[in-house]
């Protein structure tokens, strides 16, 4: 971020309790209407100092020594600021003062702040992150470089820099230049906001820059597979065998409920005989860690039978044979095609299917499918699972009947 000004003087400043004699000779910084002031270590008699040219009066060889050294001083800062500008490196009084007394190492910038924040999840992948959820911080953290480079010509800034302003820039060059859609937009958002904070409790920021800026999310329509489109997908022969294979996965997760982290990570071990002598699915939730324990049904675990074979699990470990999710989706998209169903298929969906056509339109409380899914609390589980027209047209004829019979 270039300075608009930038200027430097010398003058004289009082030493605490003065009253009279010589005064201490600083050096002051003005970027953009911002100062900041050094002491040079020397001082001047106020009789004999020049205030307007900013040195000391007088022939003397003492005199002559003391505004060389100031000389030597003001050459310093103006190279320091042309080698900023030349590196398009922001000009700033932070950046100013620590190259000047030689600590510029310890200036705190953000993209060092981001590398540190993602390096450390990295670290602790398989424990507390996913590789996925590192991969998305690294995403963000190289919009954040490119939107440096395009609107201050700069590969970092000073954490002191960011304001309410430079937030509303960065949402507005994620939508407007970059083309990315508003629900991504303020995901990255998301990411970077969970940094600047981390620099405001270390103490590097005195104030939060998105406190008066708004994180809204537009309302995706997630409406799950219907019953009719769920049969589609579940009848239709497919002759390539990745598409039969990503079918049955998908169909899987739609009987189970799980993510496809989850069922990417699921193995043998993980499937138990339950207190009824059943099949069972028990697992840790990746993204949470929390419990999730699931019946099998029919479909899952003709599933299972049908890849027990599979090379990919045999060699792997594996139950199921997934793919990357960026395949899945893929095959995904081709499947929704084929089966001439009207929007999108992701491989997120079959966990919406699973929490309202699967299990709360056929009844199961939604105390009992949020503890299949592996939530912490029930609003979590109603995000997910929209009540279906049906299972409210069904309640309601209930009611009806019940009212009837006491009108009667």
């Amino acid at each position: 971020m270039l300075s608009k000004t930038f200027s430097l003087l010398f003058f004289l400043k009082k030493p605490r309790n003065y009253k009279s004699g010589k005064m201490h000779i600083y050096l002051r910084f003005t970027v953009d209407g911002r100062r900041i002031e050094l002491s040079t270590q020397r001082d001047c008699e106020p009789e004999k100092w020049n205030s307007h040219a900013g040195r000391k009066i007088g022939n003397k060889e003492d005199v002559k020594l003391l505004n060389s050294y100031l000389d030597t001083l003001q050459n310093k800062a103006y190279d320091i600021h042309r080698h900023l500008i030349d590196h398009n490196i922001p000009v700033t009084l932070e950046y100013l003062k620590s190259m000047f007394s030689g600590k510029e190492g310890k200036t705190i910038s953000l993209l060092d702040v981001f590398r540190k924040h993602n390096d450390e999840m990295f670290a602790l992948v398989g424990r507390d992150f996913t590789l996925s959820t590192c991969n998305r911080y690294e995403a963000a953290l190289g919009n954040v470089s490119k939107f440096l480079f395009y609107k201050y010509k700069a590969k970092d800034i000073e954490i002191e820099q960011l304001n309410y302003s430079f937030i509303s820039d960065y949402a507005f060059y994620l939508k407007a230049i970059r083309h990315i859609s508003h629900n991504t937009a303020m995901r990255y958002l998301k990411y970077l906001k969970k940094v600047v904070l981390l620099c405001v409790k270390n103490g590097w920021l005195a104030r939060d820059p998105f406190f008066a800026f708004k994180i809204s999310f537009d309302e995706v329509d997630r409406r799950p597979l219907d019953l009719e489109e769920l049969f589609k997908i579940a009848n239709k022969e497919f002759n390539n065998y990745r598409l039969r294979k990503v079918r049955d996965i998908f169909l899987f997760c739609c009987y189970t409920g799980l993510a496809y982290v989850d069922v990417k990570n699921l193995h043998r071990k993980d499937i138990i005989l339950g207190h009824d002598k059943k099949q069972w699915i028990s697992i840790k939730r990746q993204k949470t860690g929390t419990p999730s324990r699931i019946p099998l049904l029919a479909v899952p675990k003709t599933i299972i039978d049908l890849y027990a074979e599979d090379p990919a699990c045999i060699n792997e470990g594996r139950l199921l044979p997934v793919l990357t999710n960026q395949k899945m989706n893929s095959y995904l998209k081709e499947i929704g095609d084929v089966c001439q169903i009207d929007r999108p298929i992701t491989f997120h969906l079959a966990r919406h299917t699973f929490a309202t056509t699967v299990t709360l339109a056929n009844d199961v409380p939604i105390e009992t499918v949020s503890k299949m899914l592996g939530h912490k609390d029930l609003k979590t589980t109603q995000h997910y699972a929209r009540i279906v027209d049906r299972k409210v047209s069904n309640d309601m004829a209930k009611l009806s009947e019940r009212l009837s019979v006491l009108v009667e």
